[in-house]
């Protein structure tokens, strides 16, 4: 059940005026909790299984915490922990691993029948497995009491708006939320349509028109000259962007029609002047998830330089693999481990942090992070060195984008540029306050009408539904 499909139109019209005429809290929670295991059964109703399991394995071992002695709570940890990423391993990676098992066989010479599993990827288990991990470290580090209220923790995992792609929610951020009584209110009513509407023409408008150009170029790279490579990655670049931070605003836009608050997941990534803030800016709760339970626990930056870039690299090589089982996505995060390694080794000139330099360092950092999504959107590495060569050495190609796909691709993402730049130096909430209420429901309205006329008849899924 896709946020822009009719049957999750349908859905919440359902689900959210029943959820309001309910009386007391711990109905809502019920209704909201069931919804949840609707919504995520609507793709496969056995998978829900595997939720439910890894979840009360964790609430089970988070109770036990106060009841055992310090070495046996370091077991049960050691536990819980291997029962989240051994599923993980093999829903997600199995295949991957015994087909470079094969591999290795081949080159070595020696063959060997082949033979994979079938099993189907459930959707969401990178996230709630993240998420799982968080409540159950925070636990045992007492940063965080064990959850008692059996429903309190069901809906902290099941809550269907960050169930399937993020935002990776931390439970000492999410579960107080819970103990609080909602009270229906028009202004975050407001809030959250104007989020969600947003989210909405992010993804359903440019992301799913830029991708038809990103899919021709790296779908036969060598068949394309380089000006049509660049505006294939730039448009890649876009729909990457446009795709999952559109997710990410649903999804908080949904959060807050309901009452509750979701992280934000995206600051205008693009503008990043470096590459270190970029990735304060990009898929922030991830990016701080690997920061505070893979990075810190390898030693941080407290043992000196080299252990530094070590830890650097190897939490952005996993971080990588965590996006899909595939060894371009290793390579991806190999890629920008290494960069944010430089940038830490290397620290640049106070000259460099200038205003008027800033144009340069951002364009720099936005080239780099492009070269990275080639290893991100390619199926291989032959596809992936096809691309590159062609976007730094003049090539001519025997085939040429459609003239009205690449001028649409063009505009929208032209409009993306307005957008970063008008969120830079527009003062939108202040404006938006000073707005009569009917204008800004006429904005909302006309917002809605745009995406009903600009989105494609064959609108894509998430990208992120994949990971």
């Amino acid at each position: 059940m896709l946020f822009h499909s009719s049957h999750f139109f349908v859905f919440f019209c359902l689900v959210f005026p029943i959820y309001w005429r309910l009386r007391g809290q711990r109905a809502r929670k019920l209704w909201l909790l069931a919804a949840s295991c609707y919504f995520y059964m609507s793709w496969n109703p056995w998978l829900i299984g595997l939720i439910l399991f890894s979840a009360s394995v964790d609430y089970v071992v988070a109770l036990q915490f106060e009841r055992v002695e310090h070495r046996l709570r370091r077991w049960l940890l050691i536990l819980s922990i291997s029962t989240n990423l051994g599923l993980l391993a093999l829903f997600k990676y199995m295949n991957f691993f015994l087909a470079s098992a094969y591999g290795t066989f081949h080159l070595l010479g020696v063959h060997v029948g082949e033979r994979f599993l079938n099993i189907a990827l459930p959707l969401g288990i990178s996230f709630y497995t993240f998420e799982t991990i968080s409540y159950i470290v925070d636990v045992y580090q007492g940063k965080l009491r064990p959850v008692r209220n059996l429903l309190d923790y069901a809906l902290y995992i099941m809550f269907f708006p960050h169930l399937i792609a993020g935002p990776i929610v931390r439970p000492r951020d999410f579960l107080p939320q819970l103990a609080s009584a909602k009270r229906f209110n028009w202004d975050r009513l407001q809030l959250g349509l104007q989020i969600f509407l947003i989210g909405l023409f992010k993804k359903a408008v440019i992301a799913d028109r830029l991708a038809p150009v990103a899919d021709a170029v790296f779908r036969d790279p060598t068949a394309y000259g380089s000006l049509a490579t660049w505006l294939g990655v730039l448009a890649y670049a876009g729909q990457i962007y446009c795709d999952f931070s559109g997710y990410s605003d649903m999804a908080v836009g949904v959060a807050h029609l309901f009452g509750y608050k979701l992280p934000n997941n995206f600051h205008m990534p693009y503008f990043a002047a470096n590459i270190t803030e970029f990735w304060r800016r990009w898929h922030i709760s991830l990016s701080s998830w690997l920061r505070d339970y893979l990075y810190i626990p390898l030693g941080g930056s407290r043992h000196g330089s080299a252990a530094t870039y070590r830890n650097l690299i190897v939490t952005m090589l996993l971080g990588g693999l965590w996006h899909g089982a595939n060894w371009t996505f290793v390579i991806w995060g190999l890629y920008h481990g290494t960069l944010l390694a430089i940038h830490k080794a290397l620290p640049l000139p106070s000259w460099m942090g200038r205003a008027v330099v800033r144009p340069v360092a951002v364009s720099f950092t936005f080239l780099s992070v492009c070269v990275g999504w080639v290893f991100f959107r390619a199926p291989t590495f032959s596809a992936a060195w096809a691309v590159l060569t062609r976007m730094f050495a003049p090539v001519a190609g025997s085939q040429a984008i459609d003239p009205g796909l690449a001028a649409v691709a063009l505009a929208f993402l032209l409009l993306a540029l307005a957008g970063h730049l008008i969120g830079t130096w527009v003062n939108l909430p202040s404006i938006e306050r000073r707005l009569p209420a009917p204008l800004l429901g006429a904005g909302l309205a006309v917002g809605f009408l745009l995406v009903l006329l600009l989105t494609p008849l064959e609108s894509k899924g998430f990208i992120y539904f994949t990971f």
